[in-house]
């Protein structure tokens, strides 16, 4: 008996709840087979379709995102290394401890005192040193395919998980897309939970007027105009105290005042198949003279 092919937007629609329900209970254990319920599909075959997807499997996933979140709170928080464990979904210190360190190469103490995020810190001796190399570029705008998100800018990978489910869905090639994030809100001045940002991917312009866009994505614009480009090396968690010296001590003494266009970052390599501390991403500041 012959049947009709199942659309691809069929199986996104079912794979985007298990991602959806992966970055909202990262701190809970999580059973593969209540997720291949969440999908509706097999339990012993799931994770394939998962893994083609979203180009890394289930489990990679949710390590991945969980090492993440206990990198942020190292790094910006003074939570005890127990609690940042068990809020990121590990049972114990030392089982925390044992991937922590396989994947960030420092135990979690010693990251939270001097993984990259330190670097910045005003009171390193290089910090006015100029050893953090500031470009300036001129852009056109960029169009961009994007997903909306609100919310804390390190929960901006499920907005990624969204973009990228999508577009496989929809047959897109992603692989070679330029991959940017737009931040609207400054994380000192704006309460966490109204944080506004983009995930985006910037196709070809062909590709861009080829695909149908439906929602949640959404198209928009990267103004063009002159640009502040930090090149950062390190974990995604880190980039927080380089955004601090960037506009704290780089901007004052440069001649130049930020302009009101968003800040976005350029992200160079994937956290999918890049060791967190050899994660590259250049920040853009817009710029304009002052008056």
């Amino acid at each position: 008996m012959s049947r009709s092919p199942r659309p691809f937007s069929d199986y996104h629609t079912r794979l985007q709840r298990v991602s959806d329900f992966i970055h909202d209970h990262l701190d809970q254990p999580l059973n593969m087979v209540q997720l291949a319920e969440l999908a509706c599909l097999s339990p012993e075959h799931w994770h394939r379709i998962y893994a083609a997807f979203f180009g890394e499997t289930m489990a990679a996933t949710v390590k991945r995102l969980r090492l993440q979140r206990a990198a942020a709170f190292l790094a910006q928080s003074t939570l005890p290394i127990q609690q940042v464990a068990l809020q990121s979904g590990y049972p114990n210190v030392q089982s925390f401890t044992r991937t922590f360190s396989n994947a960030y190469g420092l135990p979690p103490a010693q990251y939270r005192q001097g993984g990259q995020h330190a670097v910045f810190h005003y009171t390193q001796p290089q910090y006015q040193d100029g050893v953090f190399d500031v470009r300036h570029v001129e852009i056109t705008s960029i169009a961009v395919i994007s997903v909306p998100h609100q919310g804390s800018f390190m929960g901006i990978s499920k907005a990624f998980g969204t973009l990228y489910g999508w577009l496989g869905a929809h047959q897109v090639n992603a692989e070679g897309l330029r991959c940017l994030g737009i931040y609207h809100d400054d994380p000192f001045a704006v309460e966490e939970s109204a944080l506004r940002s983009h995930a985006c991917v910037a196709p070809e312009a062909d590709t861009l007027q080829q695909v149908n866009i439906t929602p949640p994505l959404e198209r928009c614009t990267i103004a063009g105009g002159h640009y502040a480009v930090l090149h950062y090396c390190g974990p995604y968690a880190s980039m927080h105290a380089a955004y601090r010296w960037l506009f704290g001590y780089w901007l004052p003494q440069s001649g130049w005042e930020v302009a009101d266009n968003p800040v976005f970052e350029d992200y160079l390599n994937s956290p999918q198949d890049t060791a967190p501390a050899d994660l590259r991403t250049d920040i853009y500041m817009p710029l304009r003279n002052p008056v």
